[in-house]
């Protein structure tokens, strides 16, 4: 399937820094809840992502990460995931963040 630019365009991909983790052992697969603070137009949005391989709650405190922040916020467990952060599996299928390379200004758009 292709897509058009347009549709590209239409995933509003922003850059936040974690302000924020904590397990989240009500998850049915274990998961750490996030809060992500997105700079002054979108805030700090909260998340939980099924990361526990790679990442610990303390070791993820201010790192930047991408996430898409206009899907609808969905009901996962007790936590209310107002946007989806990003990763890409490893070798093993378990998810690594993905982030700039270098620190950015927060809301910082993918284009």
């Amino acid at each position: 399937m292709t897509i058009t630019y347009d549709d590209f365009a239409r995933v509003d991909i922003r850059v936040g820094r974690i302000t924020r983790a904590e397990p989240f052992p009500e998850a049915r697969k274990p998961a750490i809840k996030l809060w992500v603070d997105f700079g002054g137009e979108i805030g700090e949005k909260r998340s939980s992502a099924q990361i526990t391989r790679h990442y610990t709650p303390e070791g993820l405190v201010g790192r930047q990460v991408l996430a898409v922040v206009n899907f609808p916020p969905r009901q996962i467990g007790k936590v209310l995931s107002e946007v989806l952060v990003l990763g890409v599996p490893d070798a093993d299928g378990e998810v690594v963040l993905i982030g700039p390379g270098q620190d950015v200004p927060l809301g910082g758009k993918l284009y």
